[in-house]
């Protein structure tokens, strides 16, 4: 990528998170957000990638309400006790716990799937929430780009290994379900196939864009084979629009700015956030239906390009070369 092109990049990602915010601010003074009323999950289990933090542990708290035993799966070893025993206590739930996982580290991803398969327990649901954004080029401890290898790859091989588990503990009529977080930067976001790295020119904004856009068709892609092997698993992208976390740190200053100053009223707080992917994760209306793209809820339209199947494979034929998962696709 040119320098030109990391500026169209940078240009079209605050283009999309701008579009988002005027589209929030309009409907906070249209009456705001309404909350969600979800059914009670009792029984049932949760594993939430990046709960200790902004999205993810609003969705844990969440789930932990709805009478889940939550899992919250993270690399933040000095604030899991406190997290974990906040969470009990603002839920009254004690099936609340923290197991290690650093999903920039394939070896962390299949120690962590180890230690949960020996707990002899049910998955009935996967939120694939954690990530970093626009955070200056550096590698996983694989090699990888990091936006690509922990938002995508860390997720893409996690969800490969618990699949057993979730097949097991669904069926027909209450199927398990995995919950994938995506953003709107994908809509403007390129799926370089001959540069998945960046390591001609870097954008950290191109480079989050493309690891959002590989979500989604990764998403899509596992929902299609799930259904061609009659699986009772369901596979959604859930988009939580403009949040007001930690994670805008490394972005533009102005950004930084218009979060400090407007983030109270044109971000979505973390619990508003959270409601799309426990939408995905519990909702009756989703039984049964995957590969669809939700935001605020409700079902919209994915960029083009996500639709494309040969794209989709082949992303996911690339994948499985690059973490060593068996490609059933072929």
């Amino acid at each position: 990528m040119s320098p030109l092109s990391a500026a169209r990049a940078a240009l079209r990602v605050y283009a999309a998170g701008a579009a988002v915010v005027l589209a929030q601010l309009l409907r906070r003074c249209l009456g705001g957000f309404a909350e969600p009323v979800f059914p009670p999950q009792p029984d049932r289990v949760a594993i939430v990638t990046g709960g200790t933090d902004g999205i993810g542990y609003a969705t844990a708290k969440q789930l932990a309400r709805l009478g889940m035993h939550v899992i919250i799966a993270g690399n933040n070893d000095s604030k899991a006790q406190d997290v974990v025993q906040r969470l009990k206590e603002e839920t009254s739930n004690d099936k609340v716990e923290f197991l290690y996982c650093d999903l920039a580290s394939l070896t962390s991803i299949r120690q962590f799937v180890q230690k949960f398969k020996k707990k002899k327990i049910p998955l009935h649901v996967l939120v694939n929430n954690a990530g970093v954004m626009m955070v200056p080029q550096r590698k996983t401890r694989d090699g990888f780009e990091e936006h690509f290898g922990l938002n995508y790859l860390g997720h893409f091989v996690l969800t490969n290994l618990l699949l057993d588990s979730l097949k097991e503990a669904g069926r027909p009529g209450r199927t398990a379900r995995v919950v994938t977080v995506s953003s709107a930067t994908h809509y403007v976001g390129e799926l370089r196939m001959r540069d998945l790295h960046g390591s001609r020119c870097y954008s950290p904004h191109g480079a989050y864009a493309q690891s959002k856009l590989a979500l989604v068709l990764f998403t899509y892609h596992l929902q299609r084979l799930l259904a061609a092997q009659g699986s009772p698993v369901t596979a959604n992208v859930a988009d939580p629009g403009v949040v007001d976390t930690d994670l805008y740190r490394h972005v533009f200053w102005g950004t930084r700015l218009i979060q400090k100053m407007l983030g109270w009223w044109a971000f979505k707080t973390p619990d508003e956030g959270a409601w799309t992917s426990v939408y995905a994760a519990v909702t009756p209306d989703l039984e049964g239906i995957g590969g669809r793209y939700l935001y605020n809820e409700k079902e919209t339209k994915s960029l083009t390009v996500t639709y494309d199947r040969d794209l989709q494979r082949q992303l996911w034929a690339t994948s499985c070369q690059m973490t060593s998962i068996p490609d059933v696709t072929r």
